[in-house]
This record gives structure tokens, sequence and C-alpha cells, in this order.
């Protein structure tokens, strides 16, 4: 798969859910790979493709011969994901305060990064670097199966659904990673345990409040 493509892909992925998280799209609307590729003027590949990933994330359900709908989610379907990465970037956390040896040059900078596009409006940008800051410290705990894992869970694009559902302010979302970075520089891996779990309960706790 080109780069190209998979830029595409995610473009008409993200079309696909802010339509289906503002109501455009409503539950059991079809979703027609054709008519869908012809608005947006693309191939029904990227579409396909799009389609796919929300499906595997249950925004979208297939029936053979029937296509694509849209699935009603309810917020604590959407909040189930939060105690399984709550879990994993815990022991990421705690690992890698131990191995970053105080160094948070780089989290700094997504933190930074954050700021700006919340100060910016660009939702997209902060997801990314918000993705970023967390997969650094995923990373820097040093297991792969743990990265691989946490990699499944489709994080950019659940990003996004809790930023659209909980309508939390950007500005404030950005510095909820403060007491992490913090707790990281400190190289305490119970601090950082710590840190990272209640980050996680609190948007737990924001999205069953959506219910």
């Amino acid at each position: 798969m080109t780069v190209a493509r998979t830029v595409l892909r995610e473009q008409v992925k993200d079309v696909l859910l802010e339509r289906i998280l503002e109501g455009e799209y409503e539950p059991g609307d079809r979703l027609v790979e054709t008519r869908i590729a012809h608005e947006l003027g693309t191939s029904q590949a990227p579409v396909r493709e799009a389609l796919r990933e929300l499906a595997a994330l249950r925004f979208v359900e297939t029936e053979p011969f029937r296509g694509a709908r849209v699935r009603t989610v309810s917020a604590l379907e959407l909040a189930e994901a939060y105690p399984v990465r709550a879990a994993l970037e815990e022991l990421a956390a705690s690992e890698a305060a131990g191995r970053m040896d105080g160094n948070v040059e780089e989290l700094e900078a997504e933190l930074e990064a954050m700021r700006e596009a919340a100060w910016a409006g660009e939702l997209r940008r902060q997801v990314a670097h918000d993705v970023a800051f967390h997969r650094t410290i995923v990373a820097a705990a040093g297991n792969r199966v743990l990265l691989d894992v946490w990699s499944s869970l489709h994080i950019e694009t659940r990003t996004t659904v809790t930023l659209v559902k909980t309508h939390i302010d950007p500005e404030l979302l950005a510095e909820w990673h403060v007491p992490i970075l913090e707790a990281i520089r400190s190289g305490s891996p119970e601090a950082a345990a710590t840190a990272s779990r209640e980050h996680f309960e609190g948007f737990r706790e924001l999205m069953e409040a959506g219910s």
C-alpha cells in the first residue's frame, strides 16, 4: 500500500466517522461504497478499507449481499476500551519511567505540539501528537508485544471519538498529559503507573457520563 493510498483511506475514514458521530449518518443507514466514492472523488478501494476499519471498531456492521450499515453505539460501549488501554499504559509507564532515566524531551515536544494544535483549533493535528505522546511511552517500555497489542486498539481513531463525544476542551486535554510527563521525569515507576491509570480513568468517567 502506498503512502498516498494510506493517507486517502485515513481521510475517508475521518469523514465517515465524523458524519456518524455528528448524526449525519444515523443508525441503520446504508453506506454504499460507490456512492461515497463518487461523492468524495475517490476510487472504491479507500472507501472499502475505511469501512473495514470502522467495522472493526464496531461503528459499522456489514452483511453479505447487503453491504454496510451504521451501528448504534452507546457511550458505555465506547468506554469499554478504556480499562484495557489503562492497563496497558499503566504497565508501559511503569517500565518507561525506569528506562527513560528522566529524559522526557520527546514527551515535552509532543505536549507542546498538542498545545499549539489546540490553540489553533486543529483537531486532527492534536490527535496525532496525543497519540505520538503515548506511543513514545509504550515504545520506551521496551516490550514489542505490549506495543503490538496497544497499536491494535486503533488508538488514533479512539482518541478522535473521545474528543468528539466528551466535548472536552482541547486545551484542557493537552494539560491532562502533564502529570504523566512529570511522573516519568521523576523516574518513579509507581508514580508513572498511577498518573497513567488516573489519566484513562478520567476519560472513562467522561465517556460514561455521556451515556
